[in-house]
């Protein structure tokens, strides 16, 4: 079933008259319609329904329409005749959409996008019995239910560490926003550098100005001999810190997984042999072909997350009763699931473990110089 599926056009409906005789005492009451129209869709027992929520206006409408463009590629891809996909608004009350989605009589949620609307829906769809699999990245909110998809930044960073623990590097130093993406990131660069048997040398934060990307970048170069460093934010920054930081001596530049689709870096030839770690992109390649193909436009990267939930669900619809609570339990098998974006599992706080390719920044592009392993 096609992506906006707010509402059924029913068929017109006879009105079946009856002619009541003439006689003593009030007339005998009607027989039931079987086909009186009731609250909600109308029930379906041969598909499942599943509810798709995902910002259609609003500021993130963009990403959304995106995301539920995709889950109905991956419909008609499969073919997936016996899924019923419904999606509901969440720019108009993400609370909202999940009351009328589940009085709609849906199993399962994909979405939301972002983590305030998985707080707001969280505890409607616990109460109905109906798990959530989101597309944020904000590991805060998983668990109880909540099964989240998103690329969580302390997964990219860790196997990039590791990559450069591997390769010599000993000493680890990092520039990092102060916002909440720059906050994991902290700890998770922590984690893996002695995780990776390295030494912590420094970490600079900054406000998300230029001036104060440049003090930081400066204070960082001054730190210390360091062989590797992390910049945890988008490759413009990166680009505008790089010069900076090597201006006291040539390290090895490690970035996260906000690098996959930035194809400025490289242009900058202080760019060129940074390493980052991410989600494979060559199955996606071919899935933003045929999305330009269908819409006329490039999607955005986290549409392959729509798209491989409609997988996961097709997977495991298999042996799912139309009808019948989604089996939860389904989602934590040990061999995990494979998309658009590789594969992945769901560890036991409901968080997708996933398995991230090294690349390395070049002046044609990227080049993967460690492939992400393909079975757990």
């Amino acid at each position: 079933m096609l992506r906006g599926l707010g509402t059924l056009a029913l068929g017109g409906l006879l009105a079946a008259c009856q002619v009541v005789p003439k006689t003593q005492g009030p007339p005998p009451p009607p027989p039931e319609n079987p086909d009186a129209i009731e609250p909600g869709l109308p029930t379906d027992t041969d598909r499942h329904r599943v509810a798709l929520l995902v910002p259609e206006t609003g500021t993130n409408a963009d990403v959304g329409t995106a995301i539920a463009n995709a889950t109905t590629l991956a419909l008609l891809d499969t073919k997936a005749d016996k899924l019923r996909i419904t999606t509901y608004d969440t720019a108009l009350g993400a609370a909202e959409a999940a009351r009328q989605a589940v009085a709609d009589g849906n199993k399962l949620i994909l979405g939301p996008l972002l983590s305030e609307d998985v707080k707001a829906v969280a505890p409607i769809a616990r109460a109905a019995k109906v798990p959530i699999l989101s597309f944020s990245n904000d590991t805060g909110v998983a668990g109880n239910g909540v099964f989240i998809m998103g690329f969580v930044p302390g997964q990219s960073i860790e196997r990039v560490v590791a990559y450069a623990r591997s390769k010599g590097q000993q000493r680890f130093g990092a520039l990092i926003p102060k916002n909440l993406y720059g906050t994991r990131a902290t700890g998770a660069f922590r984690d893996a550098v002695s995780k990776a048997g390295g030494t912590l040398v420094a970490i600079e934060t900054y406000d998300r100005s230029a001036t104060a990307l440049s003090g930081a970048a400066r204070r960082l170069a001054n730190a210390g001999d360091m062989d590797a460093v992390l910049i945890a934010d988008v490759g413009g920054n990166a680009i505008r810190a790089v010069p900076v930081i090597r201006s006291t001596g040539d390290k090895q530049i490690l970035g996260t997984e906000l690098w996959n689709t930035d194809a400025s870096l490289g242009g900058s030839a202080a760019m060129r042999g940074a390493w980052f770690a991410s989600v494979s992109d060559g199955l996606y390649g071919q899935l933003a072909t045929k999305y330009r193909s269908r819409y006329g436009k490039a999607p955005y990267r986290l549409a392959s997350l729509g798209y491989d939930s409609v997988l996961l669900t097709v997977r495991i619809a298999r042996d799912w009763k139309p009808g019948t609570r989604f089996p939860v339990n389904r989602l934590m098998a040990a061999d995990g699931f494979g998309g658009i974006d590789g594969i992945f599992r769901f560890d036991n706080r409901g968080i997708a473990q996933r398995a991230l390719e090294v690349s390395q920044v070049g002046a044609g592009g990227f080049r993967v110089v460690d492939p992400a392993p393909t079975k757990w």
